[in-house]
């Protein structure tokens, strides 16, 4: 896992009055290193058909799916993750009603993470790195210094680390020198940008994360 973490949060979706499908495929155009679809207050059944949409999508792009919260619909969608937070399901249950699904656990500090490290996840998340609108009520903030102390201790257990909160595309590359990968939200669909113009800004991103950008999506990006 190395680059953009995409998050394709519904409620900010909702608010720019954006279709999340429409999104998430402008975003596919950059292989981005996964794609979560985060929906914290919409009904089970509506997570689960946007889900089983976006799961093609992810295929043909070669993009890993995450559900995130819902180790249930990430199962029955199909998708290759689940991301829990401090107050979801443990992780040792997630791992038995749902053994085929990898997991990704949210970390905000050492006591966390170490906690989180022991169970052996297929990744980890850890922040806030800056402070974010995307959340309310998040955790303190850890700035740099602390993703860096993090990042080592999750590279000393072999264990990916994604950075989280506040990450923007003028802070990205200076936070993917201490991160496997960079989750972005809100800085990823800014409010003066439209659905057409996404997948340039997704392959921007996505390069500054340091991954590697689909032949197509680096065309485009160029173009513009």
């Amino acid at each position: 896992m190395k680059g953009l973490y995409a998050i394709v949060d519904l409620a900010h979706c909702a608010s720019r009055g954006l279709d999340p499908v429409e999104v998430a495929a402008a975003i596919l155009t950059a292989r981005p290193a996964a794609l979560q679809l985060r929906a914290k207050d919409a009904p089970a059944r509506a997570v689960l058909c946007i889900l089983r949409s976006l799961l093609p999508l992810c295929r043909n792009a070669s993009v890993p799916l995450i559900a995130n919260d819902r180790a249930d619909l990430a199962a029955l969608a199909g998708c290759d993750f689940v991301h829990i937070g401090q107050d979801d399901m443990p992780y040792d249950l997630v791992h038995r009603i749902a053994p085929q699904l990898k997991i990704g656990v949210s970390t905000h500090d050492r006591e966390q993470l170490e906690r989180a490290l022991d169970a052996k996840p297929d990744y980890v998340a850890f922040g806030p790195v800056f402070a974010t609108a995307t959340k309310k009520d998040h955790a303190p903030v850890v700035g740099l210094d602390g993703l860096e102390a993090a990042s080592a201790i999750a590279r000393g257990r072999g264990v990916p680390l994604v950075a989280i909160g506040g990450i923007t595309i003028e802070r990205v590359a200076e936070v993917s020198r201490h991160a496997d990968a960079c989750a972005v939200i809100g800085d990823l669909v800014p409010s003066n940008l439209s659905v057409a113009d996404l997948a340039a800004r997704a392959s921007a991103f996505h390069r500054a994360a340091g991954g590697e950008v689909a032949f197509g999506a680096e065309c485009t990006n160029e173009a513009r």
